[in-house]
């Protein structure tokens, strides 16, 4: 198994990899002890908590046809952000997930923000 690293690099792979393994995981996200890790296909991309400035649910809503006529089906997100701006956009399974995933990163990074960005273009 191979990690790839999103924004710092960690030296060794071995304590990332043995981490990787006993981390707890919801959806494709995996909650370790340093990093947070995300698999996309067969890579696994992984980011330290300490490179996270930012962290928050983003809800799209998709629009749909159901059996009835046209809705919207709401779409968790975890967006992860350092200090250079977004860094990634994780798809969740749903919103109990999404709620836990958020509980467990506020234990794991204290010093993080846990709020979109405010908008102040003024539209």
């Amino acid at each position: 198994m191979r990690l790839y690293a999103l924004s710092t690099r960690i030296a060794d792979m071995g304590i990332l990899q043995t981490e990787y393994k006993n981390a707890r995981q919801i959806g494709v996200l995996r909650i370790g002890e340093s990093c947070l890790y995300v698999k996309r296909g067969f890579r696994i991309y992984y980011i330290p908590y300490n490179d996270i400035s930012r962290c928050f649910r983003r809800v799209m809503l998709v629009p749909a046809k159901l059996c009835c006529g046209k809705g919207e089906i709401p779409v968790e997100n975890l967006v992860i952000c350092t200090k250079e701006g977004e860094l990634a956009q994780v798809q969740l399974p749903g919103t109990k997930a999404a709620k836990a995933l958020m509980e467990a990163l506020k234990e794991k990074m204290p010093e993080a923000e846990f709020a979109p960005p405010n908008d102040n273009t003024g539209k």
